[in-house]
Formats: structure tokens, sequence, C-alpha cells
């Protein structure tokens, strides 16, 4: 016993040693809200990735005849654009919001498994690593970001040459995406659990903020919908190496298996996305109306309804792939539903507002900003609802449009709205109020210019995917219209970027509420320290930490909840 001492004391002064410098702190942690952060960081890393990947693919297509990028190329950077987007921007910056918030909105010290926290971030950065590796072999995924076979099952870049190399291109896009999934499982299973074991004595289910309802909600979508997408992408690994042929037609398969199996994840997904920013601006409107959340019940139940939809709705992106109609008319309807409990949603921010004294700071301008564009991109998704009219512009630049009034004018813009709101307890810094200002509104004038007038390129036709265009189709100017507007986004994310650099170097103090916020959160340090509560606070009201500052007139004293 002593032998086997002396061998390791070495090892543990080396480790202790590194855990003692700054950078070790942070390879080593399992505190949550330095892993949060470093899932922000990564997001924000590949959200400038693929932000590059959308100005190379709006240059190409600024005029007819584009020769920016060749089509093989293209085609690899707008798959890429859409799985950084979406896998390694969006779902890691969400993830980040909720391992720092989380635990401190709920009164706990940490998340329920640090260890399998502090996992699914490095399975993050290496997965993204490893697809981003692609592009200097040459072969990044080309497949587009739902990789539909038959086209992904090409195994080589022969064509008519008489030498040819294998196309790795799809096995980064699986591989990596089957990393992913492995993140997604462990961070998921980290949430339930953490949430609904770990939360502060007198924080019922009906007490919880909203924040926390919806985080606890995607992650059960993403517990049920992650295994249709791991499935999927073995199978295809299957047929791409061991001729098991599950996809490809001509050997019995059925290359609409993948579509079903995709889907069936992907529009989950699609809520998966969105939900977080849902909870943010649920947070960030009763705080800057200066009074609670109207119809809190129906917000936090709404969301359910949404979860459970969520698994309804999946083939109305295969509309056009010869269902029969009885399939049809189901997922017709099952999407018309799905809008209701989001309008519910709606109508009770809206209320919030109108029956508040609203304070615009920047938090409250991206809020606002994110109620108008998801609900552009919401009004978008019932018109595809109709069956006739799906038929009409599925495959073209309106389906587009919807995507990103969706996912960028709601998903992204939630995230700043939650980033300034949040960033003073992050850091203990303010950020500057006017350079968020010029940002909000060059995001809201370029996300209009670059998608709104998608909608018309889509009715006149112009399909998605294409890589360039003939000038006698009457796109010209709209194309061009779109550059300038994705340009305007790009200046909008430079903003940012500095705001936050100059914020965190020269920032003034925040002190630790600075927003005279509800929650529990605030109640801390800014930055929390390590144990985040000295004394688990109990829990009498929805607002705990307004209760605290106001004891006269605590919501518990004057209502029931």
């Amino acid at each position: 016993m002593a032998t086997r001492t002396i061998v390791e004391a070495p090892v543990v002064e080396r480790r202790k040693r590194l855990d003692e410098t700054y950078i070790g702190e942070w390879l080593m942690t399992t505190d949550h809200k330095k892993i949060g952060v470093m899932y922000m960081l990564t997001g924000f890393f590949f959200f400038l990735a693929g932000g590059v990947e959308a100005l190379l693919i709006r240059t190409q297509l600024a005029v007819p005849n584009g020769h920016v990028l060749s089509p093989e190329v293209y085609n690899q950077v707008f798959t890429m654009h859409g799985t950084t987007m979406i896998f390694l921007f969006v779902m890691p910056t969400l993830t980040g919001f909720g391992n720092f918030v989380v635990p401190l909105m709920i009164g706990a010290r940490d998340m329920a498994f640090p260890r399998l926290n502090a996992f699914g971030y490095w399975m993050v950065l290496f997965a993204g690593i490893f697809l981003s590796s692609s592009f200097l072999l040459g072969q990044a995924p080309n497949g587009g970001w739902f990789n539909y076979a038959p086209l992904s099952e090409l195994t080589s870049n022969c064509g008519n040459a008489v030498m040819c190399t294998p196309a790795l291109n799809e096995d980064f896009w699986l591989l990596g995406i089957l990393l992913l999934g492995i993140s997604s499982i462990a961070g998921s299973l980290n949430f339930v659990v953490t949430i609904l074991k770990m939360r502060a004595p007198g924080m019922t289910i009906n007490r919880m903020p909203l924040f926390t309802w919806m985080t606890l909600i995607t992650a059960f979508l993403l517990l049920f919908a992650i295994p249709s997408l791991t499935a999927a992408s073995v199978l295809e690994l299957l047929d791409r190496h061991l001729g098991a042929h599950f996809y490809q037609f001509a050997a019995g398969g059925d290359p609409l298996l993948w579509q079903h199996l995709f889907w069936s994840f992907g529009h989950p997904e699609v809520y998966i996305l969105i939900l977080p920013a849902f909870g943010m601006i649920s947070e960030v409107l009763p705080v800057f109306s200066r009074k609670p959340i109207f119809g809190y019940t129906f917000i936090a139940w709404s969301g359910v309804a949404i979860g459970f939809l969520s698994f309804t709705v999946w083939a109305h992106h295969m509309f056009a792939v010869g269902l029969p109609p009885i399939a049809q008319a189901f997922f017709a309807t099952s999407t018309t539903l799905i809008a209701i409990p989001t309008a519910v949603k709606i109508f009770n921010w809206i209320a919030t507002i109108a029956l508040g004294k609203v304070s615009l700071k920047v938090p409250m301008l991206f809020a606002c900003g994110f109620i108008a564009m998801f609900l552009i991109g919401g009004l978008d998704g019932a018109a595809l609802a109709v069956v006739p009219f799906d038929y009409q512009v599925t495959d073209t630049y309106f389906v587009v449009s919807h995507l990103h009034y969706v996912l960028f004018g709601g998903t992204v813009f939630g995230i700043f709205a939650g980033f300034y709101y949040w960033f003073p307890k992050m850091s203990g810094k303010l950020m500057n109020e006017r350079l968020g200002q010029i940002q909000f509104w060059l995001m809201l004038i370029g996300i209009n210019l670059t998608f709104f007038s998608m909608h018309i390129l889509g009715l006149l036709g112009m399909p998605r995917r294409v890589y360039t265009y003939p000038d006698n189709l009457g796109w010209n100017e709209i194309n061009l219209l779109q550059t300038v507007g994705a340009f305007m986004l790009g200046l909008a994310i430079m903003v940012f970027f500095w705001n936050l650099i100059t914020s965190l170097r020269s920032g003034l103090p925040a002190g630790d509420d600075p927003w005279d916020a509800y929650t529990l959160e605030w109640d801390t340090s800014s930055p929390p320290v390590h144990y985040n509560f000295l004394t688990i606070p109990t829990v009498r009201s929805r607002r705990p930490f307004y209760d605290m500052k106001n004891p006269d007139i605590a919501d518990w004293k004057t209502a029931t909840h």
C-alpha cells in the first residue's frame, strides 16, 4: 500500500499543479458554469465558421453564372453551413445556456452528473474538429445537411475517370453526427435528472422558471429523437461499407426509409432548437416589462403539447414523395394543430408586454425581434401545411425563407436576448448598450433583406441547392439584394464580437442584480462562486428572488402559486 502511494504521488502532484494553472482549471473542470461557458464559446466559434460559409454561398449566388465556387466546393460549403449552424452552433450554445443557468435557477450547486457533463462538452468539441477537418482533405460532406439517400450512398469519386479516390465525404458527416448524438444523450440525461431531483426546497414543478421548463422538455425530446437519427446513420454506414442496401432501391432497399428516419428526428429537432429560446424570451419579457409573465401555466403546458405534437408532423417534409392521401391529410392536420400551442405562447408574450411598463434595453429589443421574426416564420409554416401549396413551393427558396425565419429570426434572436440578459451574471460586466442597439437594428434589417425576398424567389420558381443560375429568369436583382442583406448580418455579428471583447476587457461593473430580476440565479454573485449558494434558498412562489427583495409584497403573500 505504501509503495502504491509513493508511485502515485508524482502523478497526483502533477495533476494538482495543472489544476492550479488557468488553462488547467478550464481543461479539467466539472463546474457547470465553466462547462456552460465553454459550450457557448465553442458554439460562437462555429457560428463564425457557419457565417463565413453562408457569405461564400451568397457571394456565389449574388450574380448569375457565378464562378466564386466550383459546383463540388459549393455542395461542400452548402452542406457544412447547415450542419455547422444546427449541430455545432445552435445546439451547443443552447446547451451552454442550460448548463450555466439551470442549476442556478433551481437552487442547485451543480449538475447531477458533473463528469458526464464534461464528457458531453468534449464530445461536441471533438466532433466539431472532426467534421471541419474534412475540408483539409477536400472531402467535406456534400449531400446537404439532411444527407438524403441515394446521393449520400456514393462511395467513390470515380465518374468517368480512370483513376478515382474513395469518397469519404458522407463518412465524415455520419461519424460526426454519431459523436454529437452521444453528447446530446449524455447532456439530456443530465438535465432531466438535475431538474427533476435537485430543485431547491419549495420549488415545485409549478414554480419552476419557464427556461427550466423548456430545457426539461427539450431534454426529453432529444432522448426520444436522437435514436432515430443514430439508427439512420448506422444503417447508411452499413450500406456504404458492407453492402447492406437499406436505402438502395435497385437492391431492394428504399431511399424513403432515410427520409422517414431522418425527419422523425428532424422535426422534433426544430423544437429542440426553438424551445430553449422560448424559455429565454419568457424570462426576459417579464423582467423588462416589470410584471409577472402573463399565462405562466399556458406557456409551460403549451411547451409540453408542442413536445408531444412534434413527433406527429415529420412527413410534412415529404408531401412531394407520393404519400397516400390519408397520410397527407393526417400530417397536414397535425402540422396545423401544432401551431395552436405556439400561438398561445405568442399571445401570452404580447399580453405580458402590453400590460407592463416596458424598458427597451438590448435584451428586450432582441426578445421583441424574436416574436416578430418567429411569427413570420410560423405563418410560412402554416402555409406549407397546405398540401397543394406545398407542392408548388417544395424545394424552392420559399422553404429556405421559412427555415431561416424560424431558426435565425427565432432561435438566434432568442440566443442574443439571453446572452445580453445573462452576460452580466456570467462575467460581472455590462455589455455596451449602444453597440447592442446597433447590432440589433443591423440584424433586423439584414434578416428581412436576406430572407423575406426569398418568398418571392421561391414563388418565381428558383430551386434551393443550385450553385448558379442563368441570367434570363428574373432572379438577378433579388439574389443581389439577398447578398447585401447577408453581408449586413455579417457586419452585425462583427459588432457583437467587438462588443463582447471590449466588454470583457473594460465593461462597466454589473453588480449582482443589474436588471432587478426575479429568479434565483440573480441571488448569487456575478460571476457566481464555485458552490453557487452559501445556503440553499427556500422557494415559495414563481418569483423567489423578487420575494426576497420585497418581503412585504412577496408573491406568496398576494397570490397562490
